[in-house]
């Protein structure tokens, strides 16, 4: 079974984070295939906008704890290129990509799912970052998104912040029930796709530029 799927549209691509059965937490080998998946979309010209969600009941756990514990030679420098990978892959993606929240999203999910241009979220849905009691937490993306009051505090506290209060906040942009969640997100990236692919890549440019997040900047820089 593949741990990261891709299916197309015309020009809406969708990327499926697939270890449910591990609350799609995001191992090496996962974020080196949605990195692969994104350098090939990036490279299609056809492509106007990308839908990210997972599959079962987690949008994503965060990062398989699991392996920062394991000790071989040269498996941390491993995790670590991976994941500075995965992070400018997804902060600098040319074209709109949306979240397609369909349940937790937590430390390096949430990661994920800020670092998408535009987020809908089921009613099941939530967020937090909870490891922040023992690593370091991806903090720009969400001070850029929320600002600085409330990404200091879920960054500070660790709370979980339920659907509801994230559509309130402007952590995401819609709340739909689950059933709903990806012909929502399949309808908004319709609405993005009628746009000329090079309107859409200079759009996105003036995003990231007011980002002003360095291309060069590493995961625990962020």
């Amino acid at each position: 079974m593949a741990e990261v799927e891709v299916a197309r549209d015309g020009p809406v691509a969708t990327i499926a984070l697939n270890r449910p059965d591990k609350k799609n937490a995001l191992s090496i080998a996962l974020r080196d295939l949605f990195s692969d998946a994104l350098d090939d979309l990036r490279d299609d010209e056809s492509t106007r906008c990308v839908i990210v969600t997972g599959r079962g009941d987690t949008f994503s756990a965060g990062f398989d704890l699991r392996e920062f514990t394991v000790d071989e030679p040269g498996f941390q420098e491993r995790l670590w290129v991976s994941s500075d990978r995965f992070h400018r892959g997804m902060l600098h993606f040319p074209v709109p990509v949306i979240a397609a929240v369909n349940g937790a999203a937590l430390a390096g999910g949430l990661d994920l799912a800020v670092m998408c241009d535009l987020r809908i979220a089921s009613e099941t849905a939530r967020f937090a970052h909870p490891e922040r009691t023992f690593g370091d937490v991806v903090y720009a993306p969400l001070h850029d998104l929320v600002g600085g009051a409330v990404a200091r505090e879920l960054v500070l506290t660790g709370r979980v912040v339920s659907a509801g209060e994230a559509r309130s906040i402007g952590l995401v942009n819609q709340v739909v029930p689950p059933d709903e969640l990806i012909a929502a997100a399949e309808a908004m990236a319709a609405d993005i796709a009628v746009v000329p692919r090079e309107l859409l890549v200079r759009t996105k440019a003036k995003i990231l530029a007011r980002q002003n997040i360095p291309s060069a900047t590493t995961t625990l820089d962020l």
